[in-house]
């Protein structure tokens, strides 16, 4: 929902997406693929992520703590409309709206 504010703000702004400015989101939604530009986004994936959770949950409930496992589950990229390659030549662009710590 994030990506779909940041679109509205750049068009309030005058800037074209994805030709002026690309946006990407997080934790994409089936809805979103039916917005103008439908946002790119990195899926995560959320399906191995609750199966995982299932199977700690019998030693969690017996009252055993849970073993530490690490379960990884990797992001997907999402391309979609509102991302562009830069132009040649540009200068490398820097992420906006996550301050740099």
């Amino acid at each position: 929902m994030m990506a779909l504010d940041a679109v509205r703000a750049a068009r309030q702004r005058g800037l074209a997406v994805p030709r002026e400015v690309s946006v990407a989101g997080f934790d994409d939604s089936p809805l979103i693929a039916f917005t103008d530009p439908p946002p790119t986004t990195i899926r995560q994936p959320v399906p191995a992520m609750g199966q995982a959770a299932v199977r700690a949950l019998p030693e969690v409930r017996g009252g055993t703590p849970a073993s530490h496992c690490e379960c990884l589950s990797p992001p997907e990229l999402v391309v979609r409309g509102s991302t562009t390659s830069a132009p040649k030549g540009a200068n490398t662009p820097k992420s906006v709206g996550i301050p740099e710590e």
